[in-house]
């Protein structure tokens, strides 16, 4: 297996639009373990690890997120596998 962790910063209309929630449901879809958070400066943090391919996927996901999100930006920081987290959630 090819794991890795990867840091996802969304910037945008992505708080009060159920992004975390789509987020975990996307995340756990895909066998995916880590959070999703609202951040001070408007944006959705998530820290997710798994298989490299998997993570790709959600991040092609995060790029539109669910439908009432607006997407502005998205920064992205690929990091070494911790195992870290046992499951997806929302903090």
């Amino acid at each position: 297996m090819n794991n890795k962790r990867c840091t996802i910063k969304v910037s945008g209309e992505v708080q009060g639009v159920f992004f975390r929630h789509s987020t975990k449901l996307k995340a756990e879809e895909l066998g995916l373990t880590g959070i999703a958070r609202n951040e001070i400066n408007g944006g959705v943090l998530v820290v997710v690890e798994g298989e490299v391919d998997k993570i790709n996927e959600l991040i092609k996901w995060a790029r539109v997120g669910p439908p009432e999100a607006e997407v502005e930006d998205i920064d992205i920081t690929w990091q070494e596998y911790k195992g870290e987290y046992s499951y997806f959630r929302i903090e």
